[in-house]
């Protein structure tokens, strides 16, 4: 491992049982994050980067292969002994509806990590809920409404939050903003863009979106059929792709009649994409 690296996934392989025996997620995938670094996953749905995602959390175990986090492989640790590592890696879900629990307030969500991080006063983890709430956008009228009185693009926020509340070293991003409207898209990037630049995160983001992954990362890879096909800068790989399916995630990205299911297409083609300079107002996602 590097020594700039924080994350180096080495020989992952993904098996998941089947009727007729095993079906490979994913096969034989290596690479590298350095610290403080942004890469991105990107593929047609199946290709098998959402495993990769759940694998980097261990939400997944894998079949084969290393995840070395820090200088520790968590590929192979009991539950027992990942439950100190689970607080260095956090992930934000795609579905910001269905991924906070109803029955809690925002402050009550954000404060549960906490409390598992080992804080104890009940109003200690009260005061910084409220300050994550607020390095996310939201405002103090946010802390006792529940998911169901929010935005997607709000939720979004309480999830980031959250994530932020374990005080990790690396975000796992899965679809996190493909659920939302094309507009708030570019609010939540923008806020995980300034996060990362005043708190030296670390990022992996899964996404079909290639306008999305050009703004936000520098490194790149592709996935088809549970391998990896290319890698590199991602400004230079999706400018002049040298794998025939990469050139082909291009072509479609550019042909809005190509794109199916919710990809906006404001934010697919590349040069659509600009984020705001501005710090993201409070309140205003919808």
């Amino acid at each position: 491992m590097t020594e700039d690296a924080l994350l180096e996934v080495d020989g992952l392989v993904v098996d998941y049982p089947v009727a007729h025996g095993v079906f490979r997620a994913v096969d034989d995938v290596s690479f590298t994050v350095r610290r403080g670094g942004t890469l991105a996953i990107v593929g047609e749905s199946g290709c098998g980067k959402s495993t990769i995602a759940r694998s980097i959390v261990r939400l997944v175990k894998p079949t084969a292969g290393r995840i070395v986090v820090g200088g520790t492989d968590i590929a192979r640790l009991s539950e027992k002994q990942l439950r100190p590592m689970r607080t260095r890696v956090q992930m934000i879900f795609q579905d910001p509806y269905g991924s906070l629990d109803p029955h809690l307030s925002a402050q009550e969500i954000v404060a549960e990590p906490l409390r598992v991080r080992g804080m104890r006063d009940k109003r200690a983890r009260a005061k910084e809920a409220a300050t994550l709430i607020d390095q996310v956008g939201l405002p103090a009228t946010a802390l006792e409404r529940r998911p169901p009185e929010f935005s997607g693009g709000q939720r979004q926020r309480i999830g980031i939050a959250r994530a932020l509340a374990s005080k990790p070293d690396l975000l796992v991003c899965d679809e996190a903003t493909s659920a939302l409207d094309v507009s708030v898209q570019a609010q939540v990037l923008a806020l995980l863009m300034k996060i990362q630049a005043e708190t030296g995160l670390t990022y992996v983001v899964i996404s079909h979106n290639l306008g999305v992954v050009r703004e936000i990362s520098e490194e790149i890879i592709v996935m088809s059929e549970g391998r990896l096909v290319e890698s590199g800068p991602t400004r230079k790989v999706l400018a002049a792709p040298d794998h025939p399916y990469t050139r082909a995630l291009r072509r479609a990205a550019l042909d809005p009649t190509a794109i199916h299911g919710r990809k906006p297409r404001e934010l697919v083609a590349p040069s659509a994409m600009r984020l705001p300079a501005a710090p993201v107002q409070r309140g205003t996602d919808r």
